[in-house]
């Protein structure tokens, strides 16, 4: 982890140094700790890790052709389970329907024609004879019971012989069957007491009166197998999902190309994009070149010559006994130089030709430089250029940060001492501290309630808002304020 940058207690007024090895002299313990953990006390996060990016991310067809795969496999996966209750329940309408056909047909076809008075009275031949017609022509794999009813509930027959003569309360739908004769079939759990020797969990019963030769009534029921509804539903399902599946394929084998198509122009457009914006941040680099050498060129060197020139008629002046046009002739001077010390302290801020030249950490002396004043020093703690091996967006990121940094401490904090140190902390992090011993500020009422005109939080956060980077800062009232940037994955990567 990189050591934290920390300044001398006592007003130190020196220039700006330069640390190469070992630890800078510490502050006040209460402000700088071993480290800073993002959940620390005191501690705000301007800058947060995973923010997205203001760039738009590049568009992956692989990703994209991936993407419409799996809502392809996702739509096949909701037809297939929508499918399959669709065709469970029309099998089931299905079922019944053919079911209640068949016990139509039968009980004209079979059931009528040997239903006697004495099967009704229980006569034990018409019973035997009954139950020959029953196994022979009404039993079958799909008919898997067979009864027949008296209105008062009492079976007449059935294929499970222990059930005759037993009574049992009608169901609704067997009353109905009766009362209004028709046929009535329904979907049954055989879960009534008369269905205790039944095997099945399911089954579908079929109502339907029968008469005598005499008219006397009587409730013919079949139990028809639930395998057919499962039978039928696989039938369904099958004829559904090739239609579905082949449709879906054939859309799959449509849109590909045109999504494909539309990809490649996409990124066409996108490379476009990105040349053009490099263009123009090469053009307002080379511009802003060109601005500072003319600065330099010009009006610095002028005022150069003026700061000596006048600076020469000083000592004229005083050298022929005029103090009062000497002292006013030095206060001259002395207030061209400082134009010439603003003047040079813009030029860093419009163009750090270090930065491109040199590197980070002799851009970062240059701020130093421009910052520091005869009652504030910057003193510079940094792992050497070779070891840091920073990327130029990295660079870039890191340098604009302590630029502001070092500005909002020179203009608001009122410090006696800066320092800036940056470290490598591993193969793929870089820490940089900016730490100042000024007044400090309220964390709370700066980020959440900044005054108007004061737009240095946000230019920094703003200037933090890379996925990449985490941006903190530490203060109070009289604590001094310490900001730290630290620069993770591919952005906090040695190159």
């Amino acid at each position: 982890m990189a050591t934290d940058p920390t300044t001398d207690p006592a007003r130190d007024n020196s220039p700006v140094e330069q640390v190469s090895t070992g630890e800078v002299p510490l502050l006040a313990d209460e402000l700088l700790g071993p480290a800073a953990p993002s959940d620390e006390p005191g501690w705000r996060t301007l800058g947060a890790q995973g923010r997205p990016e203001t760039a738009t991310e590049a568009i992956s067809p692989r990703r994209v052709l991936g993407q419409l795969a799996l809502a392809v496999l996702a739509a096949l996966i909701v037809v297939g389970v929508l499918g399959t209750l669709a065709a469970r329940q029309l099998a089931e309408r299905e079922a019944v329907n053919d079911a209640a056909t068949m016990a139509n047909v039968l009980a004209e076809a079979v059931v009528q024609p040997s239903l006697n008075s004495e099967l009704l009275a229980g006569d034990p031949e018409a019973m035997a004879a009954f139950d020959q017609v029953a196994r022979n022509r009404l039993l079958s794999d799909t008919i898997v019971r067979v009864k027949l009813w008296s209105a008062e509930g009492r079976v007449l027959y059935a294929d499970e012989s222990q059930l005759v003569g037993r009574t049992f309360e009608l169901t609704d739908t067997q009353r109905s069957a009766l009362s209004d004769p028709s046929t009535l079939a329904e979907v049954s759990t055989l879960d009534e007491s008369e269905n205790a020797f039944e095997q099945d969990d399911k089954a579908v019963e079929v109502y339907r009166p029968v008469w005598t030769p005499k008219g006397e009534v009587a409730l013919f029921e079949i139990y028809v197998s639930y395998d057919t509804v499962g039978a039928r539903t696989g039938q369904l399902w099958r004829g559904f999902a090739g239609v579905t599946a082949s449709s879906l394929v054939l859309f799959v084998v449509i849109v590909i190309p045109i999504v494909w198509h539309l990809l490649r122009r996409v990124r066409r457009a996108e490379e476009q994009r990105l040349e053009l914006l490099q263009r123009a941040v090469d053009a307002s680099t080379d511009e802003r070149s060109r601005i500072a050498a003319t600065l330099h060129d010009g009006p610095v060197q002028e005022l150069a010559a003026t700061s000596f020139t006048v600076a020469g008629a000083s000592a004229t002046a005083s050298a022929h006994g005029d103090g009062a046009l000497a002292k006013d002739l030095d206060a001259a001077a002395s207030a061209v130089r400082a134009s010439i010390r603003s003047l040079r302290t813009l030029l860093v801020d419009i163009y750090p030709a270090s930065l491109a030249r040199s590197g980070v950490v002799a851009a970062l002396q240059d701020l130093a430089q421009a910052t520091r004043r005869d009652d504030l020093a910057v003193r510079v703690d940094t792992d050497d250029e070779d070891q840091l091996a920073l990327s130029e967006d990295a660079s870039r990121l890191l340098h604009r940060v302590a630029q502001e940094c070092l500005r909002n401490a020179a203009k608001h904090a009122g410090p006696a001492v800066v320092t800036v140190s940056l470290h490598r902390d591993g193969p793929d992090s870089v820490v940089l501290d900016v730490v100042d011993d000024g007044v400090g500020f309220d964390l709370d009422t700066a980020v959440d309630s900044p005054r108007e005109g004061h737009l240095g939080l946000s230019l920094l956060a703003d200037a933090a808002s890379h996925p990449d980077a985490l941006l903190q800062v530490s203060s109070g009232p009289g604590r001094g304020t310490h900001w730290r940037l630290a620069l993770d994955g591919t952005l906090g990567a040695a190159t």
